[in-house]
This record gives structure tokens, C-alpha cells and sequence, in this order.
């Protein structure tokens, strides 16, 4: 995606100056609308990967975000002013890379720039959910508690990432362990057996193996070359934008992964937004930071409708209805926060109750997920043993009938 530079108006005349990440040139002056910033002159300056602050931000882990977010809360609380405090955690920052951008933050803020504006100079790093709230937070003087949520925010994100990545670690372990053990004894293994066995009745178990090595040993790389040919054609199928919601759907259709899936992603809309609300940011711009922050095609596009419906005065539940994702009850939630106005306590309180019944749904698809993988692994080492047994047994039956 695009990189913009741009100098803009705020809404007291004074000039800014900034980059912007976005598809196209209208797209960047609705986002900077959206800012409260009017801008006179936008021009590309490449991809976000070709900036030349882009080589800082690799190796910067998010926890990492999450403990300068923590510490420039603690500091601005105890009444450090924020050049200081900037001062404080370059010198306190064990990253090089993170001390090196929180160098050029501090000199930013140092020339006259804003604390938002100067944290957009890194948008990989700081995304515009973040730098909204801080824009939000420096607005209305309550920068430090903002910095405590994203805190708070970042914190529950890595969690609930760690949660998921974890789980998962022990039945792809166990796919790996046991391709690994099919695919030796099939290179190395069976073709000893088949010489040993050449004159050996052979069941259809060891016609199996045997004709599964012959397929490895003898056209391996072919098959390797197709299987990296066939990953790349889905990886453009699904990474264009009708392949993207097709894989959504069928992710959102299966059993067990699909509610989960859900979840996740009510979870995620509900914390986003209601984060930005609690702080300060409007509910266009926090809509419109939702919906690109979501990770959600299908959610994104209901969530568009919203933002349209709510700039002509309408609610968010009849668009979020028509997406299929919501329940009922949530549904019912969020209508009666948006008439008693109560939208941003409501939506965090719907995001901590998702997160908890989501842990519980990931828990049991992972204990359903591994006796499932055991089945599949122990099926194929099995029809190894017996392709190689049967035979066995049968020539050492006949010899011991001999004359």
C-alpha cells in the first residue's frame, strides 16, 4: 500500500506536515478528513516497505510497543513533562532498533510536531488505531490515560494471539513428526522390503506402500514442484479480494473452527472500537479504523454500511445484523448501549465476555483437534506396518509348510 506525504490545515489553520498510508490519493484526504485535518498538498512517496524508517521496525516484537505504551503512561502520570519522558525510555529502551524510533519521535516532538503526528512517521509501528486514540487523548489532555488502554489493549491482543499460536503448537508438531516418519520409511525403508519380498503374495495394503514409495523415490521432486505450484495458485486465489471472502466463508462454515473464527472477530470489533470510543475518538473515525483493523472481509463491509448508516443518523445494529456474524444478544446489547449512550462501556464488556468464551471454544476444538491428528497419523503408520507384515507373514507361512 502507498505511502502519502502531506501538509495539512488543522482545524486551528496551523500547518502539519505527515505521512499516510493508503490505496489512493482520495482515500489518504478521507482519512486525514477524518482527522480533522485539511490537507493542501498530498504527494506518493512509495510503499510503506520502501520508506526509509521501514529498516527500524524489524525486530520490534509488539510486547515490546505494549511496555512503551505502559511506561509513557506511568511517566506522564507522575506529571514528567513528554519530552522527558521520551528522554527517560530512549535511555531506559534495551531494543536499539525501538530506542533508535523513539529517537526520532523525540525529535520530532522537539521541532514543533505533535505527539500523533510524529508517531504517524512510523505506521507499521504505530497503526492509525493507535495513533487516533493518541491524537484523541492529546485533544481532550489525557494522553496518559490513553497510553495506559493501548497498554491494556496491545497486552489482551498478544494474549489472546499467544493463546491461539499455543494451542496450536502440539498438533502441527504431531503432522510434522509423522509426515516425517511416512515419508523416511517410504525413501528408505520400504525398497528394502520390496526386494525381500518380490516372490511374496501382495495384499492391497503392501501395493499401497509399495506403489506410495515408487511415487516418492521416482518423482518426488515433480511432486514437490506441483505441491509449491499448488500452494502458490491458492495463495493468489486467496489473496485477491473475491478469494479472500470465499476462504472467509468457508472458514466461517466449518464446524467447531467456524464459531470460533466468529468470535474471534466479534471480539476483536467490539475491543477496537470501544477502545477508541472510551477514548475520545469520534465514532466515524473509530468506525473507519475498525473496519480496516477488523481482519474480517465479510465484517469490514457490514461495518462500511454502518459507517454510512450512523453518518446519516442511523444505529450500527441493522448493518452489523445483516452481516449473519453477530448473535442475537449481542446485537441486543449494542442497540440498547447506542440508546442509553452507552456504546464504549458496553462494547469492551462484550469483548471480554467473547474473549472468555472464545479461550473455552479454542480449548475444545484443540482437544477434539488432537485424538483427530493421532487417528490420521497412527491410520498411516499403520497401513505402513501392515503393508510390510502381511507379506511377511505369508512367505514365512509357506516356507514353514514346505515339502
Amino acid at each position: 500500500m502507498p505511502t502519502f506525504f502531506y501538509k495539512a490545515r488543522n482545524e486551528s489553520g496551523a500547518v502539519l506536515e505527515g505521512t499516510v498510508e493508503a490505496e489512493n490519493e482520495l482515500a489518504a484526504v478521507r482519512i486525514l478528513s477524518e482527522r480533522n485535518l485539511f490537507p493542501f498538498h498530498i504527494q506518493v512517496t512509495g510503499t510503506a516497505a520502501e520508506t526509509p524508517r521501514a529498516g527500524l521496525l524489524g525486530g520490534i516484537r509488539t510486547r515490546e510497543i505494549a511496555d512503551f505504551y505502559g511506561q509513557m503512561a506511568d511517566l506522564l502520570s507522575a506529571g514528567v513533562p513528554l519530552l522527558r519522558a521520551l528522554d527517560t525510555l530512549i535511555a531506559s529502551t534495551a531494543n536499539p532498533r525501538l530506542r533508535e524510533v523513539i529517537r526520532e519521535v523525540r525529535a520530532s516532538v522537539a521541532d514543533g510536531a505533535s505527539l500523533t503526528e510524529s508517531l504517524n512517521k512510523f505506521p507499521h509501528l504505530f497503526p492509525p488505531l493507535h495513533t487516533a486514540m493518541v491524537h484523541a487523548g492529546e485533544r481532550a489532555g489525557f494522553v496518559e490515560q490513553v497510553f495506559r488502554s493501548l497498554a491494556e489493549f496491545v497486552e489482551r491482543l498478544n494474549e489472546l494471539r499467544a493463546r491461539v499460536i499455543g494451542t496450536m503448537i502440539y498438533p502441527l508438531l504431531l503432522v510434522l513428526g509423522g509426515s516425517t516418519v511416512l515419508i523416511v520409511a517410504l525413501l528408505f525403508f520400504v525398497p528394502k522390503f520390496e526386494a525381500l519380498l518380490a516372490a511374496a503374495p501382495k495384499p492391497l495394503p503392501t501395493q499401497i506402500v509399495f506403489g506410495a514409495s515408487h511415487l516418492v523415490r521416482n518423482y518426488g521432486s515433480i511432486l514437490v514442484l506441483c505441491l509449491i505450484s499448488l500452494a502458490g495458485l491458492l495463495y493468489a486465489a486467496a489473496t485477491s479480494e473475491m478469494g479472500k471472502r470465499t476462504l472467509e466463508r468457508w472458514r466461517l462454515s466449518l464446524p467447531l473452527i467456524g464459531p470460533a473464527l466468529r468470535s474471534l472477530a466479534i471480539a476483536r470489533f467490539c475491543r477496537i472500537l470501544g477502545t477508541l470510543l472510551a477514548n475520545g475518538v469520534p465514532i466515524l473515525q473509530a468506525l473507519q479504523i475498525s473496519k480496516d483493523a477488523i481482519g474480517s472481509h465479510l465484517l469490514a463491509d457490514r461495518i462500511a454500511e454502518a459507517l454510512e448508516g450512523v453518518r446519516e443518523g442511523k444505529t450500527l445494529t441493522p448493518p452489523l445484523r445483516k452481516s449473519g456474524i453477530f448473535p442475537e444478544q449481542i446485537l441486543a446489547m449494542i442497540a440498547v448501549a447506542e440508546e442509553a449512550n452507552r456504546l464504549d462501556e458496553v462494547l469492551v464488556r462484550i469483548a471480554d465476555t467473547v474473549e472468555r468464551n472464545t479461550n473455552r471454544m479454542v480449548d475444545q476444538v484443540i482437544r477434539l483437534l488432537e485424538p483427530a491428528i493421532l487417528v490420521f497419523v497412527a491410520a498411516g503408520i499403520g497401513t505402513l506396518a501392515l503393508g510390510l507384515l502381511i507379506p511377511i507373514f505369508s512367505l514365512a507361512s509357506s516356507l514353514g509348510q514346505g515339502p
